[in-house]
C-alpha cells in the first residue's frame, strides 16, 4: 500500500520545484526528501521526474500521479474535516481567492471574529487582481464581484454593493463641482484598465443608461483608484464596499447625484459544483453571508 508521506512528499517537491524547498516546507532535509521519492519511483516501478542541476520536470507517469495523488490527498482532507464537524468543531484549512481590495475591506475585517468562532479552521488568503483556476491553484473559495462568466462554478449570493461617482473635495475645491455630465469632459477621470465595462459609469446622459467615461489616469486595482481620488488626482467611479468609510467621513463626496443611476455590483462566494460543501468551506461562506449583510445591501 502506498505511504502518505510519500505521496504529501511527492506532490510538495512538484509544486515547489525544488527538493530544499520542499523540505523546508516538510521540516525534513534534502536528502530525507530525495530518498523518500526515490523508494516511491521504486514501490510504482516507474521514474517520476527527471532530475538536472537546475529543474525537476515530471515525466508522463508523474504527472498520471501528480493527478491521482493530489485526489487521494484531497480527499483525505475532506474525510478529517467533515469527522471534525461531526463531532461540531469544523476543521482544517480554507484556500481564499480575491481582488486585492475585496481581501482588505471586505474579508480581511471579519478575519478575527471568524477564528474566534471557528479556532480548528485556518485561512489562507491569496490576492489577484484576474480571475484564476480554483482547481489549479487549489483555491476553495473565490469571492468575486460582478458578472459570473464561468457557467463551471457554483456561486452563493452574499450580497450587492452599490456603484457612485465620487471625488475628493480638495479636487472639487481646484476644478469645480461638474453641474451636468457634459461637465465631465473637462474633468480629470479616473479609471481602469480593464474590462472596459468598468469606465461606464452609472449617470444618466440624456436618457442613455450608462456614460463612457476616458480615463486620463487607468489602473488595474480599485483600491490604487480610491488612494488617487483621497490624494484629490481627479473623478472615480467606485463601489461602496470601498468607500463608504471615506464618504462618511467626508474624505470623498458624492458628484452629479441628480444624474446617478442605482447601479449595484453582485458579491459572489464562489466554488466549484459539487454534491456538498466541506464543512470548514460551508462555516465561512455561511459565516460571510451573515456578516456581510451589514456591510452589503442584501436586496
Amino acid at each position: 500500500m502506498l505511504d502518505v508521506g510519500a505521496l504529501i512528499t511527492f506532490v510538495t517537491v512538484t509544486e515547489t520545484g525544488s527538493f530544499s524547498t520542499a523540505a523546508q516546507q516538510l521540516g525534513q532535509t534534502p536528502s530525507g526528501v530525495s530518498r523518500t521519492v526515490s523508494r516511491l519511483e521504486k514501490e510504482l516501478g516507474m521514474t517520476l521526474m527527471h532530475r538536472t542541476t537546475r529543474r525537476l520536470d515530471l515525466t508522463a507517469e508523474g504527472a498520471w500521479l501528480l493527478e491521482r495523488a493530489r485526489r487521494v490527498l484531497g480527499e483525505l482532507e475532506d474525510t478529517e474535516a467533515q469527522a471534525a464537524a461531526r463531532r461540531g468543531h469544523p476543521a482544517g484549512l480554507v484556500r481564499v481567492n480575491a481582488a486585492t481590495p475585496t481581501l482588505d475591506h471586505l474579508i480581511a475585517p471579519l478575519v478575527a471574529d471568524f477564528l474566534d468562532q471557528y479556532p480548528q479552521v485556518s485561512l489562507e488568503l491569496t490576492s489577484g487582481e484576474t480571475y484564476v483556476d480554483l482547481i489549479e491553484e487549489k483555491v476553495d473559495v473565490a469571492i468575486r464581484i460582478g458578472i459570473l462568466p464561468d457557467s463551471s462554478l457554483n456561486a452563493r449570493l452574499l450580497g450587492h454593493s452599490r456603484i457612485r461617482v465620487l471625488a475628493a473635495p480638495s479636487y472639487l475645491e481646484r476644478h469645480g463641482r461638474p453641474g451636468k455630465v457634459a461637465d465631465l469632459a473637462a474633468h480629470r477621470l479616473l479609471g481602469f484598465t480593464s474590462p472596459a465595462t468598468l469606465n461606464t459609469w452609472p449617470l444618466s446622459d440624456g436618457g442613455h443608461e450608462g456614460w463612457a467615461a476616458r480615463p486620463k489616469v487607468t489602473v488595474s486595482s480599485g483600491e490604487t483608484l480610491r488612494h488617487l481620488a483621497l490624494e484629490g488626482a481627479g473623478i472615480v467611479s467606485l463601489s461602496d464596499f470601498l468607500t463608504k468609510a471615506d464618504v462618511a467621513a467626508g474624505r470623498l463626496v458624492p458628484v452629479l447625484e441628480q444624474c446617478a443611476l442605482p447601479w449595484r455590483q453582485p458579491v459572489w462566494a464562489v466554488f466549484y459544483k459539487q454534491e456538498a460543501l466541506a464543512p470548514r468551506v460551508a462555516a465561512l461562506v455561511d459565516f460571510l453571508a451573515q456578516r456581510l449583510s451589514a456591510v452589503l445591501e442584501t436586496r
